[in-house]
């Protein structure tokens, strides 16, 4: 029992050290990587080194394929591109696999007296988590070391013999094996390493061994597979077509199975050398072949998943991968994405509210209500969604991220509100009665609704590159916002008094509009202050008697 548990725990050190690796390297390297993949989309050959690269690094063709498919999911990567790097993955995982199983475990203990320091003394920067990953390597070297040293009593133990030896009878039966280990450690490159350590210990036949690494490959892919379920058609189509490459390549060398592991001993002796050299080259000849069948596969899987469509009634996220939370570096993008995309339904609003001023237009009125509940349909789930977000896992950029977006989703819904409110009123106040504003009005408020919507696409041009200069200038219009509402405000209280018929009969609306549109401005500018601050720019005097006048005038 002490032997079994003893492997037990070797295996358990084994998936842990693969998900610290991975974690680390994403959370390093995360923006780096979907770079990466999001400009090698030009050609199916850089589609597929570029696969080939980022699971080298990331070491789970699983986080590659959490990667991929949020890009399909958001429109940004054609099917037969995302394919390719599919493939890629599978090759970068084996390689890996190859890189792993040589004899590095004296490797080991500097790895981890290296990495332990580095990540206690720098928990949340990047040097911090480059010693996590350090500390990852170490331990899957330590616990493919474990598992051999635990291994070697076993033969000796009939009851271990025995549960063992119910893999050695059905192909079939050994494949779903492999394929649920990869399934519950979310690794095949820890079900890989395994099952060739377990092999160089005459633990479990060759044969078995080879049955249960074409499993291994099956298990990703179809935990991408389920992965993608609640997203759209276009992710689901990619992991439903890498999921079909890897079944038909299975059930194509699987019958072959037993003649390799009678062949495979002659030209390589060590069982483990042998499982290995066979995963590198089952994935490399599948996907190199499979590379010429993209095409007709992504017609298969157009046709077989079509688009449901969404209506505006039932608006959902596009962007927010639920894959993505174990990563929160790649989280917190999906994130970003989406509060842009609240950005546009609040700028469509804007616009609606601009021929509004015009036209007693009922339709777009209503339509413009209804809109912000599109806004509040999407905050609640980004809001969720950033909830969800591990924050003990974030160093202080990706920390101070986080709280920029939520604070930019709670403007964005405060904004669809305050917009909403402007639409009921125009309809009640304005087109119910058939009003229209005096000639000047319609000019102020023109002038202050086409600021608006530029404050607001700086405003988000700020929260997406951190540019200073984007960020005073975003200040500087705020500012002159202010003045000007004061101004028109001033203006509309002298037409008031010159009796303009068309100025008494809208001033309240007039000026309710004024004041909302002010409050606007105010949202929509919030995101300078955090670049500013970051930058020391708010420790400037002339800055921050600004700043102090601004935040005053907001309250």
């Amino acid at each position: 029992m002490l032997v079994l548990l003893n492997l037990l725990s070797g295996v358990a050190l084994l998936v842990w050290g693969s998900h610290i690796v991975r974690t680390g390297i994403l959370r390093v390297l995360g923006a780096d990587l979907r770079n990466i993949l999001s400009r090698s989309t030009g050609s199916r050959l850089k589609a597929f080194a570029a696969g080939i690269g980022v699971t080298s690094l990331v070491q789970s063709s699983n986080a590659t394929a959490v990667i991929v498919t949020s890009f399909a999911a958001q429109g940004l990567l054609l099917l037969t591109s995302g394919l390719a790097m599919m493939l890629g993955a599978d090759v970068g995982t084996a390689l890996m696999a190859r890189i792993l199983t040589l004899d590095l475990s004296w490797v080991s203990p500097i790895l981890i007296a290296t990495g332990v320091p580095l990540f206690l003394s720098r928990k949340q920067t990047r040097g911090g988590q480059i010693g996590r990953t350090i500390i990852g390597l170490g331990l899957i070297l330590l616990a493919l070391h474990l598992i051999v040293e635990a291994a070697q009593p076993m033969m000796r133990a009939a009851g271990v013999r025995v549960m063992f030896g119910a893999l050695t009878g059905d192909t079939v039966l050994d494949a779903l094996v492999g394929a649920a280990f990869a399934i519950i450690s979310y690794s095949s490159l820890a079900s890989v390493l395994l099952t060739a350590t377990l092999a160089s210990s005459g633990v479990i036949s060759l044969k078995v061994a080879l049955c249960l690494v074409i499993g291994a490959n099956l298990g990703s892919g179809t935990l991408a597979f389920f992965g993608t379920l609640a997203q759209n058609a276009a992710a689901r189509r990619l992991a439903l077509g890498s999921l079909a490459f890897k079944l038909a390549g299975a059930l194509l060398i699987l019958p072959f199975a037993p003649l390799l592991a009678q062949w495979l001993p002659a030209l390589i002796a060590n069982p483990r050398e042998a499982v290995v050299t066979f995963h590198v080259l089952y994935n490399t000849l599948r996907c190199c072949a499979c590379l010429a069948l993209i095409d007709p596969m992504a017609r298969i899987c157009t046709r077989l998943l079509r688009e449901r469509p969404v209506s505006t009634e039932e608006l959902r996220p596009l962007h927010l991968d639920e894959a993505a939370l174990a990563t929160p570096t790649l989280a917190l993008a999906n994130a970003a994405r989406e509060v842009l995309r609240i950005g546009d339904i609040i700028r469509r609003m804007l616009d609606n509210i601009g021929g509004l001023i015009h036209h007693n237009d009922v339709a777009k009125a209503r339509e413009t209500i209804r809109m912000d509940d599109d806004v509040d349909q999407l905050y609640t789930a980004l809001k969720t969604y950033l909830a969800h977000i591990s924050r003990e896992q974030l160093d202080d950029v990706d920390s101070r991220r986080w709280t920029d977006i939520i604070a930019l989703t709670i403007n964005l819904e405060h904004a669809g509100d305050i917009i909403e409110r402007i639409a009921s009123d125009i309809e009640e106040k304005k087109i119910v009665h058939r009003l229209e504003f005096s000639a000047e009005g319609l000019g102020e408020l023109d002038d202050l609704q086409a600021r608006l919507a530029a404050n607001l696409q700086l405003g988000l041009s700020v929260f997406l590159n951190n540019d200073l200069h984007c960020a005073e200038q975003l200040l500087a219009e705020k500012e002159r916002f202010r003045d000007l509402e004061r101004a028109y405000s001033y203006a509309h209280l002298d037409r008031l008094a010159g009796q303009t018929l068309r100025s008494i009969e809208t001033s309240a609306l007039h000026l309710d509009m004024l004041s909302d549109m002010k409050r606007l401005n105010s949202l929509f500018c919030s995101t300078a202050y955090p670049v500013l601050d970051a930058a020391g720019a708010l420790h400037d005097t002339r800055l921050r008697k600004r700043t102090l006048d601004a935040l005053h005038a907001q309250q």
